[in-house]
């Protein structure tokens, strides 16, 4: 059994079922800061119109098909060992609320996600917030307080429409769990409430390479050990947490037979926005290391609830990323080879340093203050960026002849300092959905629209291979 797993009840044991704090889970709750929480948050666009009884209840049914989200932190003394999760039998709040639309309600919703976690001492860690008649996905609405917008080159101002369709906003502690399981929620909760199939689509194969394929020019990458390139300071602002801006791409083309992957041209894309970025910016040339989530769960309702990805790195050298050294042809299949060893590698979610960091021989107070203090002592040694690919939403997300199926999915994971920006993606109805969000002590809203015209020119840039 894992430590995602719920077990099974003892019934001879009175009180509520309690589950020790995976690596993961632990490591976050040492580190939680309020002034940029650790939150993710999802939002689901979709054509129509929602009844707000039949969405709560099959909401909270979705709870109950997948109960190991129904979870708290378990109260203990200082000189306990673990932290632990205590499953409930029932939610403890309201988790789906309706909010009034209006033209900023986007902005709100958004806003909220980035500066309120749901709490860890309430079941479960989640919230849905959904808004009707919210306006476009994307349009020309103005940067607010904290730094929240949207942007498209498909639809570069729009006004507020009176009937535009509804907006889930899910929103999630990190601590407890990860973007993927609560789209699994999501899916069984669209499944309730539609009664259509939501199933998760067979996941793309990545491709083998063939005979046919140059090899790459022999570089080693660079050696773990050096410190790689921070992204550089924009125009920091006063205020803290973080910023947001999403918008929607085409999906880069690729010839079938190639040896990469969409995911292998997204990291080349952020590799080469990061090196354009920090020259502009006159940063000193150094590695960069971009962290990857790998996820091998099944996307069926047998997926484990929590936080369940490992994070690799994937290596480049400053001499890579100038496109004068080395064409994007090379760099696109060198990074295929390199996504690929990391993917095929067993490795603790964290590394085996985590893993000895929370073993629980001292009271879990004490390993908290070290956990911090290491973790302020390795940033100079922080991976520069974190590029979170979902890939194609697995599920239709369909809730029915009324309100439709999803048309635009958007993630974004936390950007904290020291790396302060990590880049989200995934793909839905054949469109690219970006989210860039970043810490505000870092850069500005107007450093955000840069990075994503940036992110958008080498997009480009990696299908011209096929051309």
């Amino acid at each position: 059994m894992t430590a995602l797993d719920r077990p099974a009840r003892d019934e001879a044991a009175p009180g509520p079922v309690r589950i020790p704090f995976p690596v993961v889970d632990e490591v976050s709750r040492h580190c939680v800061q309020e002034a940029e929480p650790e939150t993710v948050h999802i939002e689901v666009h979709l054509p129509g119109r929602l009844d707000p009884d039949r969405l709560r209840t099959a909401f909270v049914a979705a709870l109950h098909r997948h109960p190991r989200i129904l979870m708290r932190e378990a109260p203990g003394h200082w000189y306990r060992r673990r932290y632990e999760w205590e499953l409930t039998e029932e939610p403890e709040v309201e988790v789906v609320t309706f909010l009034p639309a209006g033209p900023h309600a986007l902005r709100d919703a958004r806003t909220r996600a980035l500066m309120e976690a749901p709490p860890l001492t309430l079941s479960p860690p989640i919230r849905l917030e959904v808004v009707e008649g919210a306006g476009p996905a994307v349009g020309s609405e103005a940067s607010d307080a904290v730094g929240v917008s949207m942007a498209s080159r498909a639809a570069p101002s729009l006004s507020w429409p009176k009937n535009p369709g509804t907006v889930l906003f899910l929103t999630i502690n990190h601590t407890a769990l990860d973007g993927p399981a609560c789209l699994r929620i999501l899916a069984t909760a669209a499944e309730l409430y539609g009664g259509q199939d939501n199933a998760p689509t067979a996941p793309p194969v990545r491709p083998t390479p063939t005979q046919d394929d140059p090899p790459p020019a022999e570089t080693p990458p660079p050696s773990n050990w050096s410190r790689p390139a921070r992204v550089a300071p924009g125009t920091p602002e006063p205020s803290p947490g973080n910023g947001l801006l999403v918008t929607e791409l085409p999906v880069p083309r690729r010839p079938k037979s190639a040896p990469y992957t969409v995911n292998d041209q997204l990291m080349v894309t952020t590799a080469l926005m990061l090196a354009h970025w920090n020259r502009e910016h006159g940063a000193h040339p150094r590695p960069l290391r971009i962290t990857m989530p790998v996820d091998d769960r099944p996307r069926d309702t047998a997926m484990p609830i929590g936080n369940g990805t490992r994070l690799v790195e994937v290596p480049f050298s400053p001499a890579e990323l100038h496109q004068d050294h080395t064409p994007l042809a090379t760099l696109l299949r060198r990074t295929a080879d390199r996504t690929r060893a990391l993917k095929s590698l067993p490795r603790p979610q964290l590394g085996h340093g985590a893993s000895l960091l929370t073993a629980p021989v001292v009271p879990v107070s004490w390993r908290a203050a070290l956990t911090r203090g290491l973790r302020r002592a390795a940033a100079p040694w922080t991976s520069t960026t974190l590029l979170s690919n979902i890939g194609r939403v697995p599920y239709a997300l369909d809730f029915g002849e009324e309100a439709g199926r999803a048309h635009a999915v958007w993630f974004s994971a936390p950007a904290r300092m020291p790396r302060g920006l990590t880049v989200t993606t995934a793909s839905t109805a054949g469109r690219l959905h970006l989210a860039l969000r970043w810490s505000r002590a870092l850069l500005s809203h107007g450093d955000g629209a840069h990075l994503r015209d940036l992110f958008e020119h080498y997009l480009h840039a990696t299908e011209e291979d096929i051309e």
